[in-house]
């Protein structure tokens, strides 16, 4: 089945791929893709925006996603505003610093990444799914693998290690887009058995 993945990141891409097997056949937007509008308050409306943007353009089954990191001593935040946490047009690093910045000094390091993912079909109806991992974050980087805030968060899980100290297999064994994944791929079967793919 091909799947056009709401995004022009290449990692998000790979990590689907390792997760899905030989189960879809997942290619990114082309890069003369207009810019997708990400106006939602909430991981869920953001999603399906990106899904339905994709959707309604190319007329091929699409796949959102959108994460967030949810940070207990700061009363959820970052949240939807995950990616663009230090600016509009933050890097990986600068949006890393920021949160270290923030909570430097603070005891309570407990946060968790959310990841929902939107599909829509074929028939353009809409499926969603939501993943979740526990964790904390760091007082510094540790790690150089992976990508985003993974130098700095470390899963409950994660035997004492962040997700850029694993190798790719392990982050994806308990990430929250594995997790979220998981639950699509699981539900794939009833939804091509509905006649929708």
């Amino acid at each position: 089945m091909k799947i056009i993945l709401a995004t022009h990141n290449i990692h998000k891409r790979e990590e689907l791929i390792a997760l899905a097997g030989e189960n879809l056949d997942i290619e990114i937007l082309p890069d003369d893709f207009p810019e997708i509008p990400e106006t939602g308050n909430t991981l869920d409306a953001n999603a399906r925006m990106k899904a339905r943007f994709v959707f309604d353009r190319l007329h091929q089954s699409a796949l959102a996603d959108d994460t967030g990191l949810e940070v207990d001593a700061l009363a959820g935040a970052p949240g939807v505003y995950t990616a663009r946490f230090a600016g509009e047009n933050a890097t990986y690093d600068d949006n890393c610093r920021k949160l270290l910045s923030v909570l430097k000094g603070n005891s309570n390091r407990r946060a968790k990444f959310v990841t929902v993912i939107c599909f829509i079909d074929s028939g353009g109806n809409e499926h969603v799914f939501e993943g979740e991992v526990k964790g904390n974050i760091t007082e510094e980087y540790r790690g150089s693998s992976g990508f985003g805030y993974d130098p700095i968060f470390e899963p409950e899980e994660g035997r004492g290690r962040t997700f850029a100290e694993m190798s790719a297999s392990e982050k994806n064994s308990l990430s929250h887009r594995s997790r979220a994944m998981a639950h699509f791929l699981s539900a794939l079967p009833e939804i091509a058995k509905n006649g929708t793919e």
